[in-house]
């Protein structure tokens, strides 16, 4: 599995909002993964001065997460794969 980084442009968003969105990222991820499309909602990272929030998924394909996204109905400018170097 590789990892992949969503881009998000939200101007205006408030926090509740963007708690919303994160809720649904993971929550639409564990269903896909139970439906046997394994996807995994691994963390958000959002700059409130530039309006801008990158996603980390772990997922076989980035159409599988530009899948989970549509579904969950969550805004994105590009899904592009990604290394995550948590140590």
């Amino acid at each position: 599995m590789s990892v992949f980084m969503v881009d998000r442009d939200l101007p205006g968003i408030s926090m509740e909002q963007l708690g919303a969105a994160q809720k649904a990222a993971i929550e639409t991820s564990q269903k896909f993964t139970a439906e046997g499309k394994a996807v995994r909602y691994i963390r958000s990272t959002y700059v409130p001065g530039d309006d801008n929030c990158r996603c980390l998924f772990e997922a076989s394909s980035a159409e599988l997460v530009k899948e989970v996204n549509d579904a969950a109905s969550i805004p994105y400018t590009r899904i592009v794969e990604a290394m995550d170097l948590t140590p």
